[in-house]
């Protein structure tokens, strides 16, 4: 359960009236959200609690750019500024930010028509356009794809976890079916590494349907900007597709991948190459990860347990159907 937070020395800071009622929101992995009620109306109160994330400096900035993206028309939600103009409050060596309430509801990929999803694509390549205007220029080494002896060792020390565990569950057979698959995988596909990834620019970097609002059928706000950076851009709109647009059985619903794809090359202005250069590195980057058995075994940590059968599956059949996958993102 969350704590509660400190709305009596945070409220003061702000023209947002006294707390009525403040309920935890549950659907973030990183961070703390509140659903806030105050005399003056419903605000989204934010514990930027994550040690990864919870710079100041760098919500600061995330919220410039959400400011900024604001004005070029992107539907977002930027923070209320405290009486002393500044966004972030520290309390207690803790960062929170107040912003608008919006009503909305999320939406996945199997509930969108396939003019949604080209509006879907046409957004993503609106806010990589957009940022790529209103954020400074930044040069980042385009990074290097997994090393194979890397994940042969974890993997094997991933399913010395899996024995270990008592009382041995569902979780822990469908984990060790997986890992073994994926060493049998990567054993027939390791000399298919990527090399340095391509251009870059400043990106989402969580683009995914919890982090996108919809009122009716139109987006009302990207939310959760937490990590914003420098990446190659087509590679966060190849992660994006990949988790919109996945069905429970571990497999992407491509004619809706190619309507968003179209969309997004024609509005961040991308080439067909450099998205066949993503789709390559993005299956070689899910072939690789396994962030999922990670917490749920190292950390003891279980909310994104019920993503993994639809994920675990995916870079199986993602293998199988490679050609017809990066068609679907460069046709």
């Amino acid at each position: 359960m969350h704590p509660a937070p400190p709305l009596g020395a945070l409220l003061p800071q702000y023209a947002a009236g006294c707390a009525v009622a403040c309920e935890p929101v549950d659907q973030g992995l990183l961070n703390r959200g509140y659903r806030l009620r105050t005399t003056r109306g419903r605000y989204f109160l934010k514990h930027h609690f994550d040690p990864e994330t919870a710079d100041p400096t760098a919500i600061a900035r995330q919220h410039r750019a959400t400011e900024r993206l604001a004005g070029l028309g992107v539907p977002v939600a930027p923070p209320l500024p405290a009486r002393d103009g500044r966004t972030v409050a520290v309390i207690g060596g803790h960062a929170y930010a107040l912003h608008p309430w919006i009503d909305g509801r999320h939406r996945h990929g199997g509930q969108l028509t396939p003019g949604q999803c080209t509006r879907l694509g046409a957004l993503l390549g609106a806010v990589h356009a957009g940022l790529e205007r209103v954020m400074p220029p930044e040069r980042r080494a385009p990074v290097v794809g997994a090393d194979p002896a890397d994940t042969f060792a974890l993997i094997t020390d991933l399913l010395a976890r899996v024995r270990r565990h008592r009382p041995a569950d569902s979780f822990d057979t469908l984990a060790r079916h997986r890992l073994l698959e994926r060493r049998a995988l990567l054993e027939r596909h390791a000399d298919r590494r990527p090399p340095r990834g391509g251009p870059v620019g400043w990106v989402h970097g969580d683009f995914h349907p919890f982090n996108l609002l919809y009122k009716g059928d139109a987006p009302a706000a990207i939310v959760d900007w937490d990590r914003l950076g420098v990446q190659p851009r087509a590679e966060e709109a190849v992660r994006a597709a990949a988790i919109f647009f996945v069905r429970p059985a571990g497999t992407l619903d491509l004619p809706k991948v190619r309507a968003y794809t179209r969309a997004y090359r024609r509005t961040a202005g991308a080439t067909a190459s450099e998205l066949a250069a993503a789709v390559h590195r993005v299956w070689w980057e899910r072939l690789n990860d396994f962030w999922m058995l990670r917490w749920h075994y190292e950390r003891g940590d279980t909310r994104a347990d019920p993503q993994f059968p639809a994920a675990s599956a995916l870079v199986v059949w993602w293998t199988r159907e490679y050609d017809a996958v990066c068609d679907a993102f460069v046709d």
